[in-house]
């Protein structure tokens, strides 16, 4: 059993990353999760910190265009991967279209779990551009709220996919 002392004094490495398009160098211990090193070294401190066991979807990021939860991955195994967060999604100072359906349609209330809904739902409008409210539920279902009752999320999922095939929101 590792004593606060020998995790302390943990092997650093230098992680070379690729976050939302940019590469970046980052000393770490070798037993730091992504989440910590997005947070604590990157300072996208969009990706939420929920319950370090991978059950509520708060820190979920893109992996090569897959949902993770970045609680669950160690750092120094995403080393050659593309990593996207929360802050990747907009162009600048202007929201990606599934974004400004959340703020439309007032899908975030504490915002809490915004950036995990994001994601989950990032990816499942771009491998299912044209989602059923089913699958839409489903693409979420490993992300909690506690606040939403998740209709307004499930809306604006909805919205975003009618915006991005050329339908009117």
């Amino acid at each position: 059993m590792a004593t606060e002392q020998s995790v302390s004094r943990a092997e650093r490495l230098v992680l070379h990353l690729t976050v939302n398009g940019q590469t970046a160098d980052v000393l770490a211990p070798a037993c730091a999760t992504l989440l910590e090193v997005l947070r604590e070294d990157l300072g996208l401190t969009g990706t939420k910190h929920g319950c370090e066991l991978g059950e509520c979807g708060l820190c979920t990021v893109l992996v090569d265009g897959t949902p993770f939860f970045a609680c669950l991955l160690l750092a120094v195994e995403m080393e050659g991967r593309e990593i996207v967060t929360v802050e990747g999604l907009a162009d600048g100072m202007r929201l990606a279209p599934l974004q400004e359906a959340f703020r439309e349609l007032g899908a975030a209330q504490c915002g809490y779990c915004t950036p995990g809904m994001l994601m989950a739902s990032t990816h499942l409008l771009a491998t299912v551009p044209h989602p059923t409210e089913g699958q839409i539920r489903e693409a979420l279902s490993g992300n909690l709220c506690r606040c939403t009752g998740y209709t307004k999320i499930v809306d604006a999922v909805a919205s975003a996919a009618r915006r991005m095939g050329g339908e009117d929101g």
